[in-house]
């Protein structure tokens, strides 16, 4: 089992900037592809951002491509997500995810809510 634990959520004006913690524990982090979802009120959950294992390729949706920065630290554990420029669209709970290159994320957090005012 891999626990995931979020933090860093919050309310915050159009135009801020947050910065999300994952905190990882009970396997080999740097074995994991990490990545970032987020869920906004009815509608369904969404890829955010992701990983690889050394921390040297990531990926975004296009929505957050240029505002959002993925990094993970593996002595530590932890893996980020530093949202800038937010927009009321952002709002969501936020949780992080595991997987094996190659698998299904198969760890999940609880999530961290992320709430942006206009």
């Amino acid at each position: 089992q891999m626990q995931l634990v979020e933090s860093g959520g919050g309310l915050v004006q159009a135009g801020g900037s947050l910065r999300l913690s994952c905190a990882a524990s009970g396997r080999t982090f740097s074995a994991y592809v990490m990545a970032w979802f987020r869920q906004a009120p009815g509608k369904e959950r969404e890829f955010v951002a992701r990983i690889n294992r050394t921390g040297g390729s990531t990926y975004y949706a296009d929505s957050v491509k240029g505002r959002f920065t993925i990094s993970r630290d593996n002595a530590k554990n932890t893996v980020y997500l530093q949202m800038n420029s937010l927009k009321p669209e952002d709002t969501a709970i936020y949780y992080c995810a595991s997987t094996l290159p190659g698998g299904e994320y198969r760890y999940w957090g609880q999530g961290t809510q992320v709430t942006v005012s206009s």
